[in-house]
Order: C-alpha cells, then sequence, then structure tokens
C-alpha cells in the first residue's frame, strides 16, 4: 500500500502536467459541429484523494487484463515454489543421495561395483566405449573372440548411458543411478556419477561405499596404480596400472631391500609416536647412484609389498612454478610413494648421465674414472628409451625454485603420512638444505654390480624355479634355441640348414639343468664380471640375448665386458675432443 501511495505521489506533477497542457492547446477547427463537440468535452480531471484515484486507474481495461496476469503468475509462481520446497523436503527426509566426480577414485568403485551386479545385465540403455575405465574387465563384453583377435583391438565396455536413469534394488532399497558429463565450451570428458537411495538411514550409503570399495581393491590386489600430474591443471590423473612386482625379484647388495622395506613399514605404523612428540609424519628417502642400479625398481616393488600407489612428480614438467608444485604434494592421499625422480635435474645445467660423481665411496670406482670409464652405453640407452636421457649440452629450464622445492616438502601444508622418494645420479651436486633430515631422512647409495648380485642375478634369470634333481644330461645340454628337423636318409635335397641370426627367440626354451649345475655356472658367470664396473641393467640385457642359451652366456661373458670397456673408452675420446 506505502509503495502505490508512493508511485501515486511521484506521478501526480506528471498527469497534472499533460492536464494543463491538454488545456492550454488549441486545436484547428474545421466546422461548426467539431466545435460545438469540443466545447461539450470535459476537461479531464485529475484525482486527489486514494479511492478516485484507484477508481481513476481502474477505468482503463487493459490495466485491469495486465493486473490480472500479474496476480495469476504471482499465484503459479507461489504454488511452484511450495511445490519444489514440499519435494525437496520430502527428498530430504526420504531419500538419500550422494554423487562421484570422474576425477576421484571412489567414481571407479562406483562404476566397478554397478558392473558387477547381477541387475546391470538387465538395464536397456547402455553407453559403449572402449577407453573406458582402467583394467574393469567386469564392464567387458564376453565376445569369446580369439586371443589373437583379442590383441588387435581395444576390449569393449558397457557404461551407464549419459541419456536415462537407471534403477536397481540393494539390500531391500530402491535405487536410482544417472550419470552425467560436463559441458562447457572447452572439450571435457569429465563426468558425474550420481546415485539417490530411498532410506532415511545413511548407514546403508556407507554399507554401499565400503563394499565397493571392497569389492575393487580385491579385484586389483596384484596392481598397483601409477597417478601423474599431467596437461596444465594441478590434478592427480590415473596414467597406469601395473601388476606388483615381487621384491626377491629386484637384487641389490645384501641388506639394503630387506633395510628400506622395514623402515618403511615401522613408519607406517608409527603415526601416534609422530603425534605424541610434535613430529611432522613424513618420511623421506634419497636415492643415489649410477644409472641402472635399480633405485626405480626398488620402489616400484616397495610399493607392491606395502599397498601404495605412486604418485610420480616431474619437476621439468612444462608450466610448473613453485604454487603448483606445492599444490601438488597438498594434494597427495595420506598413505602413497610420492617419486621425484632425477631431483638434481631441476637445479643444473647441461646434466649427464654417466655415473661420475656418484660413486662416492668405492675406490675401484675412482680407478675406473682415471681410466675414462664411465657407465655401459646399454646403461645410457635404457635410460634413453624411457625418455630420461639428456644430451650433454641440453640445458634445463625450469621455473621451480629451491626455495620453492623445500617449502612444498616439509612446509606448512605438505602433506602427512606419505612416503617421499627422490633419486640421483648426482649426489654431490645438491643442496644441503635439500637433503638434510626431516626431507630426506634416509641416503642409500646403489652402486653398480657386484660379483654377488651378478651371480644371483644369472641364478634368477635362468632357473627361478630350479629342480634339486637333474632332469637332463647337464653336460650333454644344448644351448641351441631350436631343434633341427629330422629328414629321411633318402631326400634327395637333404636337410635344410637352420637360419643365421643375431639374438633368441621368444619361442626357445632353455635346457633343464640340476640345481647344483646351476650354481656352478652362477658362479663362474660372476667371476667373469669385473666388481662395481657393470650396472645390473647392462647385464640384464646381455642376458637377455642370451636367453636360452646359458652356457654360452658364460663363455662370451668376457669377451663382451671388454666390447664394452672399448666402447666407453672410444666415447670418452670423443667427449674429450
Amino acid at each position: 500500500m506505502g509503495s502505490l501511495f508512493q508511485f501515486t505521489s511521484a506521478a501526480l506533477p506528471f498527469l497534472m502536467l499533460l492536464n494543463n497542457s491538454a488545456e492550454n492547446t488549441t486545436l484547428p477547427v474545421h466546422n461548426d459541429s467539431f466545435t460545438n463537440a469540443t466545447a461539450d468535452a470535459t476537461p479531464l480531471k485529475i484525482p486527489t484523494d486514494f479511492s478516485s484515484l484507484f477508481t481513476f486507474i481502474y477505468s482503463f481495461s487493459a490495466l485491469r487484463d495486465y493486473l490480472k496476469l500479474i496476480v495469476l503468475g504471482g499465484a503459479f509462481e507461489t504454488l511452484r515454489r511450495l511445490y519444489s520446497a514440499s519435494y525437496r523436503n520430502l527428498m530430504d527426509r526420504f531419500f538419500i543421495t550422494a554423487t562421484f566426480e570422474s576425477e576421484d577414485s571412489s567414481y571407479e568403485w562406483m562404476m566397478f561395483w554397478l558392473s558387477s551386479r547381477p541387475q546391470f545385465r538387465q538395464f536397456r540403455d547402455f553407453s559403449v566405449s572402449t577407453s573406458g575405465l582402467s583394467d574393469d574387465s567386469a564392464l567387458e563384453i564376453d565376445d569369446n573372440m580369439d586371443e589373437e583377435l583379442r590383441r588387435r583391438t581395444r576390449p569393449v565396455r558397457y557404461l551407464p548411458s549419459y541419456s536415462s536413469n537407471c534403477w536397481l534394488w540393494y539390500k531391500g532399497r530402491y535405487i536410482t543411478i544417472s550419470r552425467t558429463k560436463e559441458e562447457n565450451r572447452w572439450y571435457s570428458d569429465k563426468s558425474t556419477l550420481e546415485i539417490t537411495i530411498l532410506s532415511r538411514d545413511r548407514s546403508i550409503l556407507d554399507s554401499l561405499i565400503l563394499e565397493a570399495r571392497q569389492n575393487w581393491l580385491s579385484s586389483r590386489s596384484d596392481k598397483i596404480d601409477v597417478y601423474a600430474s599431467e596437461g596444465f591443471n594441478n590434478d592427480w590423473n590415473h596414467v597406469a596400472s601395473r601388476s606388483k612386482r615381487p621384491l626377491d625379484s629386484i637384487i641389490l647388495d645384501d641388506g639394503i631391500r630387506d633395510f628400506l622395506l622395514e623402515d618403511a613399514r615401522d613408519f607406517i605404523k608409527s603415526r601416534q609416536w609422530y603425534a605424541d612428540r610434535g613430529i611432522p609424519f613424513r618420511r623421506g628417502y634419497l636415492l643415489y647412484g649410477a644409472p641402472g642400479s635399480g633405485k626405480t625398481s626398488i620402489i616400484h616393488s616397495l610399493a607392491g609389498e606395502l599397498g601404495l600407489d605412486i604418485y610420480i612428480i616431474s619437476l621439468s614438467k612444462t608450466g610448473l612454478d613453485d604454487n603448483n608444485l606445492n599444490s601438488l604434494i597438498s594434494s597427495l592421499p595420506e598413505h602413497c610413494i610420492a617419486i621425484m625422480e632425477d631431483i638434481d635435474a631441476a637445479f643444473t645445467h647441461g646434466l649427464t648421465r654417466d655415473k661420475t660423481g656418484t660413486q662416492l665411496e668405492d675406490p675401484r670406482n675412482r680407478d675406473l674414472q682415471q681410466h675414462g670409464r664411465h657407465s655401459s652405453e646399454d646403461d645410457f640407452d635404457d635410460y634413453r628409451q624411457q625418455g630420461r636421457g639428456r644430451n650433454q649440452s641440453q640445458t634445463k629450464d625450469t621455473r621451480v625454485t629451491l626455495s620453492g622445492l623445500l617449502n612444498a616438502l616439509d612446509g606448512v601444508s605438505a602433506q602427512e603420512g606419505r612416503l617421499l622418494f627422490a633419486t640421483t645420479n648426482r649426489y654431490h651436486s645438491l643442496d644441503p638444505a635439500l637433503i638434510r633430515p626431516g626431507r630426506m631422512d634416509i641416503h642409500i647409495e646403489f652402486r653398480l654390480a657386484s660379483h654377488y648380485q651378478a651371480r644371483e642375478l644369472y641364478k634368477r634369470f635362468y632357473f627361478p624355479d630350479a629342480p634339486d634333481e637333474v632332469t637332463m644330461n647337464d653336460e650333454a645340454s644344448s644351448d641351441s634355441g631350436y631343434v633341427t628337423p629330422t629328414t629321411d636318409a633318402s631326400d634327395p635335397i637333404g636337410p635344410d640348414e637352420p637360419p643365421k641370426y643375431n639374438g633368441t627367440t621368444h619361442s626357445a626354451r632353455a635346457p633343464k639343468l640340476s640345481k647344483k649345475k646351476i650354481e656352478q655356472l652362477a658362479e663362474q658367470f660372476a667371476a667373469r664380471i669385473p666388481e662395481r664396473e657393470l650396472s645390473m641393467a647392462s647385464l640384464q640385457g646381455y642376458l637377455m640375448s642370451y636367453k636360452t642359451r646359458p652356457f654360452q652366456a658364460v663363455d662370451d661373458v668376457e669377451r663382451w665386458v671388454e666390447d664394452t670397456r672399448e666402447g666407453q673408452d672410444r666415447r670418452t675420446a670423443a667427449d674429450k675432443a
């Protein structure tokens, strides 16, 4: 009412101005009849009180129609809002709704759980994909395809459709499921899974999520997940799933493997001990040494043994700065293994991949360096094939500063509960502030292969499960990877000669030897390997070329060592020139 009176007061001068203008305006006269009509016209009177004003306004028929529309529209809008509020209240009281984003691990749990339900086979609306979730066999179509044909294409998976809802029953509760995809002007593959449960008890949702997580973990008991930050965002993306590597398959110097495992296990169980003493619950390991000595392999194996996922932090990532690095490390999960490979490369220029500067305590290594012998060519090739090799003249441009890295590792916002593994080939190039206790608590040197490692590698490479008794004549065992076909003596053409090739066919199998003979060959092989001169990766590469010829591998190893030395000497001379 007050607003109407204010409107009337404001409009009154304007109406009076119109009235005065009408009275002062003289219209042209054309005949007597029009003059008489004008004389009989009553001048427009402006109402002076509220009742007459209301009567005046209501006299306009169009305005009456507008008022009716306003009243009816207001009534409908009020009813709509009342219905929406009642519906929301009803949903809040009798339904539980949960959403799962595709960027979160719980999304994969729920998708895997959904695919394992018997009702999923009865759905009528699907989205078919060949690039769905990672390793979700329950989602795949069982097509009984020939294995050779299957390898030529990706598996086909059924996923809930984006266009419709589906429903099922879970522990006597009615559940509806909908899946939506993010739509914006930029390409995005993000999606959201929404689950609505007809229940007032939230414990049914807890049970559903825990069951989904348990099913997911059970299906992946033999795998670990690898995450990395890709692109220009700071989100962790699932990039691969890897089978767990047995810890005893990593051959290191005696004691290193067990020490790392026991120390990591003790740390994981010591949260309360750290809290009672006010110490940040973090643990850092610095693994340094020559390339190909097993630093990355032991981290992979430890992750499988401890049941932790791996998060790769690349300090050379495009666009990475101190703020982004701090955000990445802060968003790590509480229990995981974080890896920073080649941590020295972020703050030095023109680094090489040789072992110079990494063999810190072994006098034999210093002697080798004086003679110009560096890590083998196989070591360099291994790292170059993995995308980690660097040209000696290449410089590194990074926006990550040392102070930013230190703050990310043990600052106020640094994540707790994680195991951080950093690797380097240039131990002395690291700043002391970076490797002090609290940031890198344990420093372990990985040296080149010893006689013990060479012996154990040979035994495991050829016969990981050797029998105790002789299954074939040891001395008569052939190193050949094939059997010459027999032909009839009367054949005029004669037997075909086996093809000549360099290497070993994958279908070939090594001869079966006794455990005693294996020990003898391993001792002979290790005795011909120079102590701390070759990496384990180079030895493994050599044995791969003799995959089914254990005797010949022992006979030729001395010649291979000499060839490797000569190759290293030539590269050293070329570098000096």
